[in-house]
């Protein structure tokens, strides 16, 4: 059976989140240049079928059970959107756990009505509004060619206007892509014009698709975040910093750990206090995962990481 759930894992937004990978590595409708799980290999926008219902739900229940976790995240290292069963996976969870769920999406989907229908039964909705611009989308998010920006934009008002859970959005800002003041007014002023509930300006912070991506510099977050303020008042939070440390692993935290990094690369440091907390050797733990071939050390901004061996 394939590990389909991972986690769960400390988020900056929601607590311990019980993560659900349920698309294929790596269909994605995108191929955003700071995409922590690499980059795209299957760029597509038609949905189809991943994983069995039952196996999906089955692992998540039985996790969820276990673990503990504040919410369960459908954040996959693709978009979530292309699973054709995802409305039904999400009923059915929601029948057996009482728990947030939550879905994570690059939103180019919205413009289908079956991807409405199925998102309608998430708790907590994340729509990506990286620009509202059509050439820095081309360059910061790499979508199909077939998508429109407009066509999504439109689908991302109109869906904030029918969802009545927590919708919440996320703006990654990338050093010399759109980290300028027009670009801060453009995106506030068109969330300012929907229903939503919470708006994160994220820095990539875990090793990126493209090794030339960076963060802006603190004055830029600076005049981003009063910018948005301006429009967004007190919805407006700022994600630029680590997430914290602590993870909800079991003993086995090889395979643990194997499961996450396809989705969360996770840092060195927090392996070895992984480790010390579960009374194991961390250099044996990264020694298995290095010469099974299953991750590879990577640094991003004076950290290392694991992420898995084969990623692109």
């Amino acid at each position: 059976m394939r590990k389909i759930v991972f986690g769960p894992v400390p988020s900056r937004r929601l607590g311990y989140s019980l993560g659900v990978n349920n698309v294929y590595d790596k269909y994605c409708s995108y191929s955003c240049i700071y995409c922590q799980a690499g980059r795209t290999t299957r760029l597509v926008i038609d949905r189809m079928k991943f994983y069995e219902v039952n196996e999906l739900v089955q692992q998540v229940i039985v996790e969820a059970n276990k673990k503990k976790p504040d919410v369960v995240s459908f954040v996959p290292n693709g978009e979530p959107t292309l699973d054709i069963n995802l409305g039904r996976e999400a009923e059915l969870i929601k029948k057996e756990l009482n728990l947030p769920l939550a879905i994570f999406t690059n939103s180019s989907l919205l413009t289908r009505q079956d991807v409405i229908d199925d998102l309608m039964f998430f708790d907590i909705v994340s729509v990506k509004v990286d620009t509202v611009k059509h050439v820095t989308w081309r360059k910061i998010n790499r979508p199909h060619p077939k998508l429109c920006l407009e066509e999504i934009l439109d689908s991302i008002k109109s869906f904030s206007k029918q969802y009545e859970g927590r919708l919440i959005t996320e703006t990654m800002l990338v050093k010399g892509v759109n980290d300028n003041e027009e670009e801060y007014e453009s995106i506030a002023e068109f969330i300012a014009g929907l229903r939503v509930d919470k708006v994160y300006i994220q820095a990539p912070i875990r090793p990126p698709a493209e090794k030339w991506v960076k963060p802006p510099s603190e004055d830029e977050f600076t005049k981003a975040y009063h910018i948005f303020h301006k429009y967004l008042g007190s919805k407006v939070e700022l994600l630029i910093s680590s997430e914290p440390k602590s993870f909800k692993f079991t003993d086995n935290l090889v395979e643990e750990i194997a499961s996450t990094i396809y989705v969360h690369p996770i840092r060195i440091d927090y392996v070895s206090e992984l480790a010390v907390k579960h009374g194991k050797n961390a250099e044996q733990i990264i020694d298995e995962l290095l010469r099974n071939k299953i991750a590879k050390i990577v640094e991003y901004e004076g950290k290392k990481f694991l992420v898995p061996a084969i990623r692109r």
